[in-house]
């Protein structure tokens, strides 16, 4: 999911900008963008991008029988 080739492009992980706040981005190209933006000048940098969360693991629906052969 990290390096799909089908990413949306959006500034937050552009390789051109830079992250300034929470909402804002330093471009090259364009100025100081929203992170949701983006430009044709997207490049992808993956080291930016933060990926989800992994789903909690919900303990109170498990039962002994789960854990048995």
């Amino acid at each position: 999911m990290l390096f799909r080739k089908d990413m949306d492009p959006r500034c937050a992980y552009c390789r051109r900008g830079q992250q300034i706040s929470d909402r804002e981005a330093a471009c090259v190209k364009r100025g100081i963008v929203p992170l949701e933006s983006s430009c044709r000048a997207f490049q992808y940098d993956p080291l930016k991008r933060v990926p989800p969360r992994p789903a909690a693991l919900e303990t109170a629906r498990l039962k002994p029988e789960d854990f048995s052969l």
